[in-house]
């Protein structure tokens, strides 16, 4: 979505340039935002098992789909040995694009190929300037984007599907999205013949290597999800700790048999988030002498943990051996003091 405001700067991803008395753009979420998200969502649609970002930057993106089960090698390629700031073909010379359809296209030769770039035509909602970054050598209208995006995806046996992310604010829709981008998808796979034509011999130079464990591989999963339930008990038994210093406890029912105990607090309520309203629909943390509990129903509510576990049951089958549960493996057991609490 995109904001009509009139104030003394212009934002484009975050980049601020000084515009005394004139109208900017303010895109919420912000623009690399979306276009990450539009990424992440053709990986959950397509389930793809090899990702590489070209032009990868500062890896953000690569940060959030490492966490997408479905991917078995995650490669970032960039060409700035140095600072790692190149974000997409418009950085590349005239010389660098020329050979980026036969590299890409020919060479590497993927199933789908996602291409982002500024939409010039965009660029009239905006205050005099000539590129939204210092470091562009030119910026494409969608005229000129689609053309060179159809020549490419003829040229390899691709079709080609355009959209974008930016939507322009009302009244000022024929400008197009802000950033235009091209979803290829390769046709028939090509003959080695054809392939070899296109790319010829190239030499390539590793500059820098970093290996992430897998969420596929079971060892690293099961070190993962005990890292996050401890985290999560460890969170609530401190909430619990702090409760019981300020309030007396009570007993749960009127049977002074009954050694459940539940903490009462006059704190101020927090603002809740959608996860913590769906987190407090489950079963409580409770304490019985001096042993603290939390429910797998309450942990499986934490969102990273319900990603990679789905439920209760995958949840207790990594948990099995390493985290110590009650006696119907119902919930997490844990001393509601230890050493570290003092």
């Amino acid at each position: 979505m995109a904001e009509n405001n009139i104030e003394c700067n212009i934002v484009v991803d975050g980049n601020v340039e000084e515009v005394p008395n004139k109208k900017i753009i303010k895109f919420n979420p912000p623009l690399y935002k979306q276009r990450y998200q539009f990424v992440k969502n053709l990986v959950e649609q397509h389930q793809p098992k090899k990702v590489a970002d070209l032009g990868c930057g500062d890896v953000c993106l690569l940060v959030i789909l490492k966490y997408q089960k479905c991917i078995e090698e995650l490669v970032g390629v960039d060409i700035n040995e140095g600072r790692l700031k190149w974000n997409g073909i418009e950085h590349f010379d005239s010389e660098d694009l020329a050979k980026f359809p036969e590299v890409v296209f020919g060479y590497m030769s993927p199933a789908m190929i996602v291409i982002s770039t500024p939409n010039s035509d965009f660029n009239s909602l905006f205050p005099s300037t000539v590129f939204r970054d210092s470091d562009h050598k030119f910026e494409w209208s969608r005229m000129q984007f689609q053309t060179w995006a159809l020549d490419m995806a003829n040229r390899y046996s691709y079709s080609v599907e355009f959209t974008g992310v930016g939507e322009p604010p009302a009244g000022a829709e024929d400008v197009g999205c802000c950033t235009q981008i091209g979803v290829f998808r390769k046709k028939a796979k090509a003959t080695e013949s054809a392939v070899l034509e296109h790319h010829g011999e190239h030499v390539y130079e590793v500059i820098y290597t970093t290996s992430y464990p897998s969420l596929q591989q079971m060892n690293y999963c099961r070190r993962v999800v005990t890292y996050l339930v401890y985290r999560e008990v460890h969170r609530m038994k401190r909430r619990c700790q702090v409760s019981l210093r300020q309030h007396e406890l009570e007993p749960e029912s009127a049977d002074p048999g009954n050694p459940t105990r539940k903490f009462i607090s006059d704190l101020p309520v927090p603002v809740l988030t959608e996860a913590d309203k769906a987190m407090e629909m489950t079963p409580q943390p409770f304490c019985i002498g001096d042993k603290f509990y939390v429910p797998l129903e309450r942990i499986i509510a934490c969102p990273r943990l319900r990603h990679i576990c789905g439920n209760v049951e995958k949840l207790r089958e990594f948990l099995a051996d390493v985290v110590e549960l009650n006696c119907d493996g119902s919930a997490v057991k844990v001393d509601l003091h230890d050493c570290g609490d003092y």
